[in-house]
């Protein structure tokens, strides 16, 4: 269901078609990292494959923008935490859907949106797709820019590192990352 709902949403933003199932990936790699329960893993997949939902209240034009927002139209981008909040908060799950979904765009020192949240105040899971968010969102092409890489997304959490991002969260994706560039390495000889 999250997956259709996830490919759904891709729909009207072709230019980050797979962006939530790849931000999904990375935030499960993470968790397991970090030592999370199976269980709590399946609510940390279902909130990352949705964390982008709200997107379905955006005007297409806006998604698929090619040069810089304005501050109008950044305004109506950074709604679609609340929208998509709005729209799943009334499902009941044993996970914390909706506060993935509402928060995966609050940084730990207020500086995020929808609500200025600090530190704790964002729950553990969100703080995980944040940090898998960042990290695809750099490394993949978007319509304003090309795709920065994998060493442009991680300078980004280092330097955001205990202050943006969840320092704990953080170290498991330099852990989880360092992993897959040594097999990488292992496995095309380089």
């Amino acid at each position: 269901m999250a997956v259709a709902l996830a490919r759904t949403i891709e729909q009207r933003d072709p230019y980050t078609s797979g962006h939530q199932s790849r931000v999904a990936r990375i935030a499960v790699a993470l968790g397991r990292e970090l030592g999370l329960p199976e269980e709590q893993l399946v609510g940390v997949d279902m909130g990352a494959q949705l964390h982008d939902i709200g997107k379905i209240g955006i005007p297409a034009e806006l998604l698929t923008f090619p040069g810089k927002l304005n501050d109008l139209q950044f305004a109506l981008i950074r709604q679609h935490p609340t929208i998509g909040h709005s729209i799943v908060k009334d499902i009941a799950t044993p996970w914390p859907i909706a506060e993935i979904i509402l928060q995966h765009h609050e940084r730990l020192d207020g500086s995020g949106y929808p609500a200025g949240l600090i530190g704790d105040q964002i729950c553990r899971e969100a703080r995980i797709v944040a940090v898998a968010d960042v990290l695809e969102a750099i490394t993949a092409h978007r319509p304003y820019r090309p795709a920065l890489g994998l060493d442009a997304g991680l300078a980004e959490l280092r330097r955001g590192r205990g202050r943006l991002y969840d320092a704990e969260v953080v170290d498991a994706c330099l852990a989880v990352m360092r992993d897959l560039v040594e097999q990488a390495r292992i496995l095309d000889g380089s």
